[in-house]
């Protein structure tokens, strides 16, 4: 095989959020497994239009032996996700994807997908049903660390679309707890955020943290920004994680310090 230069994509510092995947005309890159990987070397020109993309910094180009580049391939692959993309005509019910299993044509967390929903019947009003929301604001770039509505409490950190995805948030998540929300995949400048959440263990003196995110690979990124400021705060506390799957289901539970 001819040496060339192709894409490397270093699996520890990925995070999965695939802005790789929609840079790469080509389609040379998937996710798979919640992370970013070559799917053929004959797919990627070398030319790395994908570098520049990753917030991470996980792609470089190297010079390795590696099949040559093919065009013809490359056509037949684009045709081929933009089939995959598309429901067929009058399909109402296009499946929901599966977190997890290979993943392609874009970042598992932003690519479109429905699913059929069934409403029981409720004899209880929505109007009557109180909300569990203590304080206000709530983004964590808004709140103040040290706020009254912190000081000794629980706190609950969720990821922006978990409200939305989780029927009985309130009352099953957020009652007792002091909230904050964030985007681990859009929000900018979270080096504030670590800061923040430092300050709660340490200065408002929080009892315990529970961070909520989706399952979407992108959604780990606040699952490690607790854990980080869990290990830079001087006082130790309890730490856990729910993940939730993308049909509003609890998938897991687990603590993660403390």
């Amino acid at each position: 095989m001819p040496i060339r230069d192709v894409v490397e994509i270093n699996e520890k510092l990925c995070d999965g959020c695939g802005d790789c995947v929609t840079a790469c005309a080509e389609g040379a890159i998937a996710i798979i497994d919640g992370k970013a990987r070559l799917v053929s070397d004959v797919y990627c020109d070398g030319l790395g239009a994908c570098l520049g993309h990753c917030p991470q910094g996980a792609i470089t180009v190297t010079r390795r032996e590696a099949e040559d580049f093919d065009e013809a391939a490359v056509a037949d692959r684009l045709e081929a996700l933009g089939a995959a993309a598309t429901p067929p005509a009058g399909d109402p019910k296009m499946p929901f994807p599966v977190m997890g299993q290979p993943q392609e044509g874009g970042c598992p967390g932003s690519r479109p997908a429905m699913r059929t929903i069934e409403i029981p019947g409720t004899k209880t009003p929505v109007a009557s049903v109180p909300s569990q929301l203590r304080h206000w604001p709530v983004q964590l770039h808004l709140v103040p660390p040290t706020a009254p509505f912190f000081c000794g409490a629980d706190v609950l950190l969720a990821a922006d679309c978990v409200a939305f995805a989780v029927a009985d948030f309130h009352h099953r998540h957020l009652a007792g707890r002091s909230l904050a929300i964030a985007c681990p995949k859009l929000d900018s400048n979270q080096e504030v955020y670590l800061q923040k959440l430092v300050a709660m263990i340490d200065q408002a003196e929080i009892r315990s943290l529970r961070v909520m995110v989706m399952e979407v690979p992108c959604c780990g990124g606040l699952a490690r920004l607790a854990e980080e400021a869990a290990s830079r705060a001087q006082r130790k506390i309890s730490v856990e994680l729910t993940v939730v799957g993308t049909r509003g289901q609890i998938l897991r539970a687990y603590p993660m310090a403390g």
